[in-house]
């Protein structure tokens, strides 16, 4: 895995954290969704670039 997917899906997933954070403390179901959708997909991509360095060891 690169370093710079990695960083931008290490962001990806805190971005999602601060959303549903952000959408828990306010009271908006719709950022918290996003945050939670936002976190899931950095997650499963991470999830990807793993898959890939292990077929290329």
């Amino acid at each position: 895995m690169s370093k710079k997917d990695k960083k931008n899906n290490s962001h990806q997933i805190v971005k999602g954290k601060v959303e549903q954070a952000a959408g828990k403390v306010t009271g908006d179901e719709d950022l918290e969704a996003q945050g939670a959708a936002d976190e899931a997909a950095g997650d499963l991509k991470q999830a990807g670039e793993k898959v890939k360095d292990a077929f290329k060891a």
